[in-house]
């Protein structure tokens, strides 16, 4: 883990009652060790998040230089068309 460094932390009695109950029915060796284990779920789900919010500004980013937009109805009667063409030549 490296160095450690303490941390007062305030927590209303009800949060403090469950990190010592926790503790006291065997599930953490201290309270301590809780508020690692939350700390390290919170940094986990953060940096996915945060890996989330990258992909989703790349996509964006992907799409804006892909070109103009075309519309829906545009893209669906050119779909249509070619269906159309096939059934022809069927």
């Amino acid at each position: 883990m490296g160095v450690v460094e303490r941390i007062t932390v305030a927590l209303p009695a009800e949060l403090a009652e469950t990190l010592r109950r926790s503790v006291e029915s065997g599930d953490y060796a201290s309270e301590g060790e809780i508020i690692r284990d939350a700390l390290n779920d919170w940094a986990r789900t953060r940096r996915s998040e945060q890996a989330d919010v990258e992909r989703l500004r790349r996509l964006v980013r992907d799409a804006d230089e892909s070109g103009p937009p075309v519309p829906a109805q545009e893209v669906w009667n050119e779909i249509e068309a070619l269906i159309t063409d096939a059934e022809r030549r069927a």
